[in-house]
């Protein structure tokens, strides 16, 4: 099956870029692999496909609503390995990372300190997107700000991984990383015979749990997911959980705030509700606070939590440490709040709010990946090696009209995994998302979401922009 395979310069995690060998980790899957054969491959590959249609894996392209294109999101049945070791060293990172951006959003909506303490401007905070000043003053349940996180990671050239940015407001494709493990159970089960990989079906448990967790005022917490409805293009993966966790999904007009409370309307009458898993965004949320013309969200809901008695997860306003240039901070809030060294490194960035960083860029945009630091799914970006001049130009253009909204960072040659690519075999660049629940304590799922460049020598991962994912497996044997 990889006897025509050739890695990448840079590093290929299941060979070495040098001599072409495999590493010695992955021998046993390969071999596992090498025994199934490159036409079943394709063909359980297809079986695999059909699997997640019947079980409604789909998602609706760039919330394009009816009209939208429903797809499945492409499954590649090549799992990505990393070790029990390795992934001791990610969790400790990414614990520390939410520790510190919590205690931020916290600082930020209250006391300040970090501003008056000049380690973040206030112009680069209060320009933000992401910021709301309605959440300040808010003290929150356990003191979380970030209950449900999915920070994407990547590997270098090197094999060294960094942050690639953190996604903090409505983080999605955990219903994706939960059904690559059951198709690959369902599909290809030879392959985890004789290692050990570590179970992720318990998800949807510690998601309960630690939801249950935010409603400190009593022993017995009604949950419910708040969903935008069923034209949302991540409808499948609301309709999921809630089934998972066995609470019910609702919409905006299914809830009523009264008497300094939140009530699910039912057919018996009204029931309190003291968590909202919700998956609508902070500008629809409630429009006595936010967009007035809201019709997907509560009316009164900021007032009820502001009483301490709902909790929303991930509560309004995290979406300013979403922004990809307040990213950039995430070292210093580290060092500020916790005293301690980042564990795992940002991407190197370049600030265009920074007119040294923007005289750069602009000299370099053939060399460099440009992002809009509120757009997400792959769209607003410059990929300066893959781009036209008249591209780079138009580009130059929107970043001097309003560098605020651009950060920059080198063109990283991201790791590759072997992948099935247009029937054959072919390394195509991943990332990784992990997903990590807090409530009264951290839990990070084993792996997670690999998100992979299906289309040949891409770089862009997001479902929207052609990309699919794998089942990422830790291993401890």
């Amino acid at each position: 099956m990889f006897t025509d395979y050739q890695p990448k310069k840079g590093y290929d995690e299941y060979f070495s870029s040098e001599d072409f060998s495999p590493r010695t980790s992955l021998e046993p899957l390969l071999s596992s692999l090498g025994k199934i054969g490159l036409d079943q491959l394709n063909i359980s590959h297809e079986i695999a496909r059909k699997l997640l249609l019947r079980h409604g894996a789909t998602f609706l392209l760039n919330d394009s609503g009816k009209k939208g294109s429903e797809r499945i999101l492409p499954f590649d049945p090549l799992p990505r390995v990393i070790s029990s070791s390795e992934w001791l060293d990610l969790e400790k990172g990414l614990i520390q990372r939410l520790e510190a951006i919590d205690l931020f959003l916290a600082d930020v909506y209250g006391k300040q300190q970090i501003i008056k303490d000049r380690v973040i401007p206030r112009e680069l905070i209060e320009s933000s997107d992401g910021w709301r000043p309605q959440m300040q003053g808010f003290v929150l349940p356990l003191g979380r700000w970030c209950h449900i996180s999915g920070l994407d990671l990547i590997r270098d050239g090197k094999g060294d991984w960094h942050v690639l940015e953190d996604n903090l407001r409505c983080p999605s494709g955990v219903a994706y990383f939960l059904e690559n493990r059951l198709v690959m159970k369902r599909i290809f089960p030879s392959l985890f015979t004789g290692r050990i990989v570590r179970p992720i079906d318990d998800y949807p448990s510690y998601l309960l749990k630690s939801l249950q967790e935010l409603a400190v005022w009593t022993d017995n917490p009604k949950v419910v997911l708040l969903t935008p409805g069923v034209f949302n293009s991540a409808y499948f993966e609301h309709s999921y959980l809630a089934q998972q966790m066995g609470v019910q999904l609702v919409e905006g007009n299914d809830l009523v705030c009264q008497d300094d409370n939140v009530y699910l309307k039912t057919t018996s009458g009204i029931r309190k509700v003291d968590v909202i898993y919700r998956r609508i965004d902070d500008d629809f949320l409630d429009p006595t606070f936010f967009r007035q013309d809201s019709m997907l969200g509560v009316p009164g809901l900021l007032k009820v939590m502001s009483k301490g008695r709902v909790a929303v997860a991930n509560a309004p306003g995290t979406g300013l440490a979403d922004d990809k240039l307040i990213y950039t901070f995430v070292p210093d809030m580290i060092k500020y709040y916790l005293k301690e060294e980042p564990l795992i490194n940002n991407v190197k960035t370049y600030l265009c709010a920074r007119e040294s960083d923007l005289n750069f860029v602009l000299n370099n945009l053939k060399d460099l990946v440009v992002k809009s630091v509120s757009e997400a799914g792959g769209y607003g970006m410059l990929i300066g090696p893959h781009s036209s001049q008249i591209e780079i130009d138009n580009f130059s253009a929107k970043i001097k009209a309003n560098p605020r909204n651009y950060i920059a960072q080198p063109t990283l040659e991201l790791s590759t995994v072997p992948s099935l690519s247009d029937g054959e075999v072919y390394p195509c660049h991943v990332d990784l998302r992990p997903y990590v629940l807090r409530g009264k304590n951290t839990w990070v799922s084993p792996g997670g979401l690999t998100r992979v460049a299906l289309k040949r020598d891409s770089l862009i991962v997001n479902s929207s922009q052609g990309g699919g994912c794998k089942d990422t497996w830790v291993v401890t044997q």
